[in-house]
């Protein structure tokens, strides 16, 4: 097969991952089973047909209502499709046929679990953390060049985590949460030599975004926001990892 068809294919596995982790995140730590039980409707209740559950698909031919009783639905399904979609083809189109795929391809669905979780309830849970940090480590594995860049990739990637750790131990956890650590050590370990970038980034996004919310917040409010950290992190090593070329750390994995 040539390359537009693998493009289309890697697309639609990532459609269909990132509906798939939806699920999980949305059953985690509820009665509900993950592999059994028919999904139902967030607003009555009803059973959903296959055709309901179509990634994107769906959504878009039912306007984005549900189809059993008309409620508007969320966008964060269809978005993050779109995103894991899209973060599948990128990772095809840098790493190739190669076993630092398949591991990246399960990294990048744990962390879409991950960052589902924290935007709904503040909390990184640890059965999806520990799957994305052994997949990234061993994407990490396959896909360094030598011992030495490996070497140097879990030196700074430690380093990254220890860093955000001494943030949270600081700040009484008031700065960020105690499970954003093993976070940046995945995403530090998933895009290697763009580690030290993708960092820098995260805290970039993150002061953009903050500073658009309390920009947003009403007039004369004192009240505080909570915002979760695990998507400005993965936002930042995304971007780095993908997009930006230039490092100035390269030197270090020469």
């Amino acid at each position: 097969m040539d390359a537009p068809v693998f493009l289309v294919l890697f697309f639609v596995l990532g459609t269909v991952a990132a509906s798939f982790v939806g699920v999980l995140a949305g059953r985690y730590a509820t009665e509900e089973g993950v592999l059994v039980g028919r999904s139902r409707c967030d607003a009555c209740g009803k059973e959903l047909a296959w055709w309901a559950l179509v990634p994107i698909v769906s959504y878009v031919f039912a306007r984005g209502r549900a189809v059993c009783c008309g409620v508007r639905l969320s966008a964060v399904a269809p978005v993050s499709e779109i995103a894991l979609g899209a973060l599948f083809v990128l990772s095809y189109l840098k790493l190739g046929l190669t076993p630092a795929l398949g591991f990246a391809l399960i990294a990048l669905s744990a962390l879409t679990a991950l960052v589902l979780y924290d935007l709904a309830h503040q909390v990184l849970p640890p059965p999806f953390l520990g799957t994305f940090v052994v997949a990234s480590l061993a994407a990490r594995i396959f896909e360094a060049s030598s011992r030495y860049t490996l070497g140097v990739s879990l030196v700074v990637s430690a380093g990254i985590a220890l860093t955000l750790f001494a943030l949270y131990v600081f700040s009484g956890g008031r700065a960020l949460g105690f499970a954003d650590s093993p976070l940046a050590l995945g995403l530090a370990l998933l895009v290697g030599s763009s580690a030290l970038p993708g960092f820098l980034f995260s805290f970039w996004v993150g002061a953009i975004i903050g500073i658009i919310m309390l920009a947003r917040r009403p007039r004369g409010s004192r009240m505080g926001v909570e915002v979760p950290f695990a998507p400005f992190l993965a936002a930042g090593f995304l971007l780095a990892y993908f997009f930006i070329s230039w490092n100035p750390f390269l030197i270090f994995f020469a």
